[in-house]
């Protein structure tokens, strides 16, 4: 018996998402580009890219995305951000640009993320990282990275580096601060598509 073809969304408003596309769909998923609430609709998972997670937040509530996205996940979908996606999914931001002050964010992973904590643009690097749940490292690209100041109760460290949490999980929420969609390796995007096969099979 063929196992399920998972139908998954990437949040399309900014960032990578043509990225995360194009690897979930090497893998056999069917995707759909998210941009208002009513394309959450009939999703096992929903990806939120790497980009610049202000006007991503912006994008957001401009296109009535909050509280459909908070719903999504209550209901049993499944969420994984990346780099900036992972900054929207956190309780608490940490070095939000003066001129914003707070950012807004999901607050759905238990963590406190702190934004660009490896450094500018300029300082950008690619890393081999131990995963928890790989049998080998995976090549790990940081571009003005998070990482997990706090890790609060409830979830599980998967990966870190340099002694910062850079990977992490609660439940259906899984966020990394780098980008795995800019390399061709592509395990961590088939764990997120068997989280999704799981849950449709059960």
């Amino acid at each position: 018996m063929l196992a399920p073809r998972p139908r998954v969304g990437v949040l399309a408003l900014q960032g990578a998402f043509r990225e995360h596309r194009a690897r979930l769909e090497a893998l056999g998923a069917e995707v759909t580009e998210v941009r208002l609430p009513g394309d959450l609709a009939g999703l096992s998972g929903l990806v939120l890219p790497g980009g610049e997670s202000t006007t991503m937040a912006r994008l957001m509530g401009e296109f009535g995305l909050w509280a459909p996205l908070r719903d999504f996940h209550a209901a049993g979908g499944h969420l994984w951000g990346t780099c900036a996606g992972a900054i929207l999914l956190a309780r608490e931001v940490q070095g939000a640009p003066p001129q914003f002050g707070h950012q807004d964010s999901l607050a759905l992973l238990n963590v406190t993320v702190q934004r660009n904590a490896f450094g500018r643009q300029i300082d950008s690097f690619t890393t081999d990282l131990q995963v928890q749940g790989l049998d080998a490292p995976l090549p790990a690209v940081f571009i003005r990275a998070p990482a997990f100041a706090r890790v609060g109760e409830g979830v599980t460290v998967l990966a870190t580096h340099q002694g910062q949490v850079v990977a992490a999980q609660q439940g259906r929420v899984l966020a990394t601060a780098f980008h795995p969609e800019l390399t061709g390796d592509l395990r961590l995007h088939e764990l997120f598509l068997n989280s999704l096969r799981r849950l449709e099979t059960a």
